[in-house]
């Protein structure tokens, strides 16, 4: 059986990741107790149905305080039983879940007797430490809209059932900070911008005069280079280690010019050997 255990920090889009998996064709359960994970787990494995042959159970900060310190223990137990276990951990920065709670009204499963929201945010990543710690699937939502995190579970997932390692490269502005859930951060703002070239600033990495204007220059191609040769070296060590999916990503000023060029053109390097290779563009939405 698959097994995907989902959970995370309250607000950080547990629900739509779910919601995803339930329309991939997974099994789903909500807000399960972690002491009856294992429980329900091997039950669902030791069905005769085909419809439990993917499942996704959530775990979120309603259960048991003293159940999450035992969560690692029993997914190794489950893993060490035959069941494929993926956990996966959504987490997203305090000031955006505040200001999500603010313009949905929802309570916080923690608040209460007199706690309030942010020290509840903050029991609650203590509370959920030994779940992120197991985590093979660790996504940052701080910035992603409901669309961009359904997204990011159908290919996540996908890559898992299909064959090979997904090899993501992701192109991010610095300005709105560094992404979390990567594995490699390279930064291209040494490079020179097409930015203060007035024709060339509306215009994307994607667009072919920013292309040609990029493609001129020495250190560019160089960096590129650079990066090629350190990938083509790493990439099979994460592959020996049953990796679903790998991202890179690569930041400048503002997203939009060196940062784009550079995953497009490490994107197609690496489709011509690779199975899985996907460029996306968080500032380009």
């Amino acid at each position: 059986m698959d097994l995907v255990l989902i959970s995370g920090l309250s607000g950080s889009g547990k629900s739509i990741a779910l919601n995803m998996l339930e329309d991939l064709g997974y099994y789903c359960i909500d807000n399960l107790p972690a002491s009856l994970l294992g429980t329900v787990a091997r039950s669902l494995a030791e069905s005769d149905s085909a419809h439990y042959e993917h499942a996704a159970i959530g775990i979120d900060a309603r259960s048991v305080a003293d159940d999450f310190k035992s969560f690692p223990d029993i997914a190794q137990s489950l893993s060490n039983s035959g069941i494929s276990v993926r956990v996966v951990f959504l987490q997203t920065e305090t000031p955006t879940l505040l200001k999500r709670f603010s313009e949905t009204r929802r309570k916080h499963p923690l608040t209460g007797h007199g706690i309030a929201l942010s020290q509840a945010i903050s029991d609650e990543r203590i509370l959920l430490e030994p779940i992120a710690a197991s985590a093979q699937i660790y996504i940052d939502t701080t910035q992603t809209n409901l669309h961009q995190l359904r997204q990011l579970v159908r290919e996540r997932i996908t890559a898992h059932n299909e064959s090979g390692c997904s090899l993501v490269f992701e192109s991010f502005g610095y300005k709105n900070g560094v992404p979390s859930d990567v594995d490699f951060v390279f930064d291209a703002r040494c490079l020179p911008n097409p930015f203060w070239e007035t024709s060339l600033r509306p215009l994307t990495g994607r667009d072919d005069a920013v292309i040609a204007f990029l493609d001129d220059q020495p250190l560019v191609n160089e960096l590129k280079q650079n990066l090629t040769d350190f990938l083509r070296q790493w990439i099979p060590r994460f592959t020996e280690q049953n990796r679903s999916y790998l991202t890179v990503a690569i930041g400048c000023t503002g997203g939009q010019h060196r940062s784009v060029y550079l995953c497009e053109k490490l994107a197609a390097e690496f489709r011509q050997t690779e199975n899985h290779v996907m460029a996306v563009h968080r500032e380009l939405g």
